[in-house]
């Protein structure tokens, strides 16, 4: 009867444990997710009927067991690119990821020619 009761407990154990990594993920996921109805918004910030559905279709997803990568896919086949705050580095993407290297490098050397100029 004790190795029952053990055996039981070390299922339900492992059972929390593995509820408890869902949670984490879905709570993940659901940051990287823009919230098509709230401007700015995540998922997981928002409570609109858009975002409260969606975390349901993660949380689903995720106890069908697919990965964090697959749910992203399954997502952008069904709204397009933008529902991911990080978008993939692609043809039509490359201007958000070298904008901002861009104006950095373009800052960078105009302040290096004013405080040239200044030591001249």
């Amino acid at each position: 009867m004790k190795k029952i009761l053990i055996f039981l407990l070390l299922i339900n154990i492992s059972t929390a444990h593995g509820e408890i990594q869902n949670d984490k993920l879905k709570i993940e996921i659901t940051k990287n997710l823009r919230c098509l109805i709230c401007q700015g918004q995540s998922v997981y910030d928002s409570d609109s009927e858009f975002a409260n559905s969606l975390k349901l279709v993660v949380e689903d997803k995720l106890k069908e067991g697919m990965e964090e990568e697959e749910i992203y896919i399954f997502l952008k086949k069904k709204y397009g690119n933008w529902i991911l705050y990080d978008p993939e580095l692609t043809k039509n993407t490359y201007i958000l990821w070298i904008l901002p290297l861009l104006l950095f490098f373009i800052g960078g050397v105009i302040i290096f020619k004013k405080l040239k100029t200044r030591n001249l």
